[in-house]
């Protein structure tokens, strides 16, 4: 059997084609079964792969695998994979995505996609600041209080930090993270963020894959981090341009947008990068 897949870049800046963060996207998984869509993950080895569905409830379901494990919801998937539905010419500008986490919609503006995010929960991370600062590899000083866990489709540990070059210096500890900023058996998922101004924020995301990993553009915790800013109060509506990836050599840009009802869109340019096809 032949398996047609693309490969996109999301969230990716000014221009630049091999910016942003990679997904490979296939665009019939009907003939696939769990284990085989979560080794065609482990082949690709990107962050996300993901499989176009039917649906009865949504433009079009789908799946989501990085290469070790199936993910309920992940930003920069919803984006690649809208872009690629409406290519295949099974949606326009406005498709609504069925995932395991619910039904996300998804609009585009050309190829500038925009996700809105399921309502955000969030609950204080019991962590003291040294234990924070500890983990990344940082002094205690260039942590704020505030830690929080929060969840809009993908639970993480949101932690603010006092500036951008605290954000650069980090060098989280594996271990450290794996007792301080994991879940589940999926392991830990932890993103830092300082704000340079009132619009600029400067980001990391480290989760473990087969080690420490950290990813380029991450855009549920872009939504996550609006539902930081809704939990500390910043009054809606706002616009957050977040700058990530450079420390990996991908650099990204993502867009949070929180409105005057609180809702939270995460927005990025995505470009299609190549295709091909997979003999199984």
């Amino acid at each position: 059997m032949e398996y047609a897949y693309r490969v996109v870049n999301v969230f990716t800046v000014d221009g630049d084609r091999l910016s942003g963060n990679p997904l490979c996207v296939f665009e019939d998984g009907g003939g696939l079964g769990p284990a085989a869509m979560q080794a065609l993950a482990r082949q690709f080895n990107l962050s996300e792969t993901t499989f176009i569905l039917p649906s009865d409830e949504a433009t079009a379901a789908v799946r989501i695998f990085t290469p070790t494990y199936e993910m309920p919801f992940a930003g920069h998937p919803s984006l690649g994979t809208a872009h690629v539905v409406r290519a295949l010419g099974r949606g326009d500008d406005a498709v609504t995505l069925e995932m395991r986490a619910g039904r996300i919609p998804v609009a585009a503006s050309g190829d500038d996609w925009s996700l809105q995010a399921r309502p955000p929960r969030h609950r204080a991370a019991d962590l003291t600041r040294p234990q924070l600062a500890d983990m990344l590899g940082l002094a205690a000083d260039d942590v704020l209080d505030g830690a929080r866990w929060v969840d809009t489709g993908s639970e993480q540990l949101v932690i603010p930090l006092r500036s951008a070059d605290a954000v650069r210096r980090c060098k989280p500890v594996p271990e450290l993270l794996e007792r301080l900023a994991c879940l589940d058996d999926t392991g830990y998922r932890a993103y830092v963020f300082a704000e340079t101004d009132e619009v600029d924020v400067r980001a990391r995301f480290f989760f473990r894959a087969a080690t420490l990993s950290e990813d380029p553009a991450t855009g549920s915790a872009c939504a996550n981090l609006g539902g930081w800013l809704l939990a500390a109060s910043r009054p809606p509506p706002l616009t957050r341009t977040i700058r990530q990836g450079d420390e990996v050599g991908r650099p990204s840009r993502l867009v949070l947008r929180i409105d005057a009802e609180g809702r939270i869109f995460v927005s990025g340019r995505v470009v299609e990068l190549g295709r091909g096809v997979v003999l199984l």
